[in-house]
């Protein structure tokens, strides 16, 4: 049998970019040589609107291509140098090249847009976007990977040098599951961080740790997980892929006497296909099994499965816009589906009669219990369960009927019968924040049988970066009889 020829993808010259998309990527439009065809969209790689290029076509779908850039021809005025030394190969802060101002702009363009083309509902007028308040060393989570056999950069490849490290703790690339980019350094997590990280390597490379191999899943090192608090509490969480006890403890043993500022040390046996640990036994090697952060005057425990904000003090900023959307007369039954460890719950608690959160993770539910308990705050119900399961006609009939639903769904959105759920609960406000507005969209467009959009609040959590945080106040329409 032939060999089937490879596709050979076009070359687009002078194409002008317009428009940011997600994932990092841009637009540009080409005329069709069909006109009645109208343009075809073309989203580009590590371009900017302004920027005139020749791309490279490398993926092709029916309504629209892909590619990157092989040829500036001209660059954007709104370009500015990437403070980070691994823009451009490493996957995060895509938007680097981008003043502030302009990332916001286009994230206020980003939640219009999403919002007037997937819900197709009344929209009010939508507030400026929030800034962040920190736009480096903002996270205060990042989950790093080892890798036996790290992405080699242009500039190594083309070196003269002889290769001699092969070993890497990163980020995967931007599409290769088997390929870690090695990171030497990080803007995204204040110190510590990056010592830490940094340390880890140096200290398995010359005692001979087998780093994870990606694809062959086999090897020592896996995972390194690094969370830090405002209360400068830091946790380390290291997965192994085997169970050897004596490079386990001298591993954990020299994290801890290099790094006393570490609170929490701790470590996860995960020898499954997937990075997940949210189904495995966390063992805490070192200090306290979780960290402490603090927002405003309440104080929350976050352990090693906790959901937490990424970004602290934005957190603190979208928590009060949620309250003060719901606006609170002080004799509620509050909702708080998602609750994560009890953020929200116990952030309104004070303000209502009573908070009942839900919670897939059984740990951050028993976080959020313990977190009402060191702030003294007694009207807080928490359950653990999946929420399309968890909540239905009895489980409201058994906690009563809420006059208010906050809801802080995953990148996903909700489940149909969620979604039903509520609607038969028949609240009078629903407070949605999301971390995704094309399935918030989706869903408020269901929510729209008998609820209005009454305001809408973008925020950045994540600069540099595509992601954007939204909140959504929905209130119930008057039936006309």
């Amino acid at each position: 049998m032939a060999r089937r020829k490879r596709e050979r993808y076009p070359l687009y010259e002078n194409v002008e970019i317009i428009d940011l998309a997600i994932e990092g990527k841009a637009v540009g439009k080409v005329k069709n040589q069909n006109p009645e065809q109208g343009d075809l969209t073309i989203f580009v790689s590590k371009t900017v609107p302004g920027d005139i290029v020749d791309v490279q076509i490398n993926k092709k779908k029916k309504s629209y291509k892909e590619g990157y850039p092989v040829k500036f021809h001209k660059y954007s005025e709104k370009r500015i140098d990437p403070p980070c030394m691994h823009f451009g190969v490493c996957g995060g802060c895509t938007r680097q090249q981008l003043s502030y101002d302009e990332q916001l702009k286009y994230k206020q363009k980003q939640v219009i847009d999403t919002l007037t083309r997937i819900a197709k509902v009344e929209l009010p007028e939508i507030y400026k976007i929030l800034p962040a308040p920190e736009t480096t060393y903002y996270r205060n989570k990042l989950e790093y990977s080892f890798s036996n056999s790290r992405w080699l950069t242009h500039d190594e490849i083309n070196t003269e040098n002889d290769i001699t490290d092969y070993k890497g703790l990163g980020f995967h690339i931007p599409g290769r599951f088997d390929k870690i980019l090695d990171i030497k350094e990080c803007l995204l997590q204040k110190a510590p961080s990056n010592a830490i990280r940094l340390f880890i390597k140096d200290f398995a490379i010359k005692n001979n740790y087998d780093f994870f191999n990606l694809y062959k899943k086999e090897g020592f090192l896996r995972n390194l997980i690094i969370r830090t608090a405002e209360t400068d509490e830091i946790m380390v969480i290291l997965s192994f892929f085997e169970n050897e006890t004596e490079k386990i403890n001298n591993l954990l043993d020299a994290v801890s006497n290099k790094f006393p500022e570490v609170t929490s040390v701790n470590y996860v046996i995960n020898n499954k296909l997937n990075d997940s640990i949210t189904d495995l036994k966390i063992f805490n090697y070192n200090g306290k099994a979780y960290i402490e952060e603090k927002m405003g005057n309440l104080k929350f425990i976050v352990g090693p499965k906790s959901f937490y904000q990424t970004n602290s003090k934005q957190a603190q900023n979208l928590y009060q816009i949620a309250s003060d959307f719901a606006d609170f007369k002080g004799d509620e039954i509050v909702y708080d589906l998602y609750t994560g460890t009890g953020t929200i719950a116990n952030f309104i608690a004070g303000k209502v009669k009573k908070v009942i959160g839900i919670e897939y993770v059984q740990e951050a539910i028993e976080d959020a219990k313990k977190n009402s308990e060191i702030n003294s705050i007694k009207n807080t119900l928490f359950f653990a369960g999946d929420m399309k399961d968890i909540l239905n006609d009895d489980f409201i009939k058994n906690n009563e009927k809420p006059d208010i639903v906050i809801l802080d769904p995953p990148r996903a959105g909700m489940h149909k019968n969620v979604i039903n759920s509520i609607l038969n609960s028949n609240p009078e406000k629903i407070v949605y924040i999301s971390c995704n507005v094309a399935t918030q969209a989706r869903d408020i467009q269901l929510l729209d049988l008998h609820y209005k959009i009454e305001k809408i609040q973008p925020v950045d959590m994540f600069p540099h970066t595509h992601h954007i945080e939204n909140i959504i106040l929905l209130k119930k329409k008057e039936i006309l009889t």
